[in-house]
């Protein structure tokens, strides 16, 4: 297999909230509904410019060739105390016993989910396949409803209390966010139209199966919702995104009604959120569903490997689109698993969501 071309190593801003999520939450009547979206839209536009700025300076870390691969994680934690400075007040580092504050143990205990399911069942120590250490941040500002990779580290929000939990009560939105460093250290899609909703989808799916992994689920038991655990009681709906069935997630006096397509019928075309990246990765998301689902067992097994090896290959573009995305899974499936019930489910996956793969 040829290495993928070097286009340069460019570190996107992510969040796991849309920003057109925020943006009607912006608008709400009640100010005490619009005002912290109003700030996290203002704090998020700050990071994303901020980024944007030192893109072309940032390097990823050196390769540690010398060295034996880490099997283990080496976390570190930090406490911003509602604050906005980067990464904050150190209080976990790897090793140390749990602290009293729960945002701090769970964002630990997701970081080493996901370093966790890498490693045991796709061979790779931590992100960069090297044993990168991994950074969180808890308690970002002020009723911040978000979380998000900055290219360097994890950061999360407490959420408003009204529409939002605090952030690290989810694993799949810690997984998630931590995938958007997997994608930056292998294909390092752009972060832009349908490369960039891949990149968002394969963060929903690496979120969905770090979570069904911790809970030793099938893909028959999995409920297959990205962050069902950070909406409040007062908000109609299950979760931020529904990988089984998207545009049914949340239909919300305040929200609004999940716009995500279900399949390349509903594509939807803006310029709103980087072309979209938030809302056609739905139909990705679905076409990874139908995969799992119909090889059942555990997700992670079969459907999660031919994902993990496109994502790893050398052969995904930057700025791949669905389609050669989904021509990359019917070559990988037929090259670990031969023409057998993988390659034939992985075209009937994306055949039923619409996206060709010849």
């Amino acid at each position: 297999m040829q290495p993928r071309p070097n286009h340069g190593f460019q570190p996107v801003f992510c969040t796991i909230v849309p920003p057109h999520l925020l943006d009607k939450l912006s608008q709400a009547d009640d100010p005490v509904l619009a005002a912290p979206a109003r700030r996290t839209l203002e704090a998020d536009g700050a990071r994303r410019h901020h980024r944007q700025l030192t893109a072309l300076a940032f390097a990823p870390h050196p390769p540690r060739t010398a060295d034996p691969v880490p099997s283990k994680p080496h976390r570190t934690l930090y406490d911003c105390r509602h604050g906005t400075d980067l990464p904050g007040h150190k209080v976990r580092d790897e090793g140390d016993e749990p602290t009293r504050d729960a945002s701090v143990n769970r964002a630990y205990a997701g970081l080493g989910a996901t370093f966790e399911l890498l490693l045991a069942e796709y061979g790779r120590s931590s992100i960069d396949g090297k044993g990168l250490p991994l950074i969180g941040s808890v308690h970002y500002d002020e009723k911040y409803n978000n979380a998000f990779f900055d290219g360097e580290q994890m950061v999360f929000g407490d959420g408003d209390g009204e529409v939002f939990l605090d952030f690290t009560l989810a694993i799949d939105v810690i997984a998630h966010e931590l995938t958007h460093g997997l994608t930056q250290y292998t294909a390092n899609l752009a972060y832009q139209g349908q490369s960039g909703a891949l990149n968002e989808s394969v963060s929903d799916v690496f979120g969905s199966l770090v979570k069904q992994y911790s809970l030793g689920q099938s893909a028959e038991q999995a409920d297959w919702l990205i962050g069902a655990d950070i909406l409040a009681p007062r908000v109609s709906g299950d979760a931020l995104r529904s990988m089984k069935a998207p545009g049914t997630a949340y239909d919300d006096d305040v929200l609004g009604k999940d716009p995500q397509p279900a399949s390349m019928d509903d594509y939807v075309e803006t310029q709103e959120d980087n072309g979209g990246v938030h809302i056609n990765s739905g139909i990705p998301n679905r076409a990874f569903h139908l995969l799992a689902t119909a090889l059942g067992g555990n997700a992670w097994e079969r459907a999660g490997r031919i994902w993990f090896d496109v994502l790893t290959g050398g052969e995904l573009a930057q700025n791949a689109d669905f389609a050669s995305f989904a021509r990359l899974t019917v070559a990988a499936a037929r090259s670990r698993f031969g023409e057998g019930d993988e390659a034939e489910a992985v075209l009937k996956a994306w055949s039923e969501v619409g996206v060709a793969t010849r």
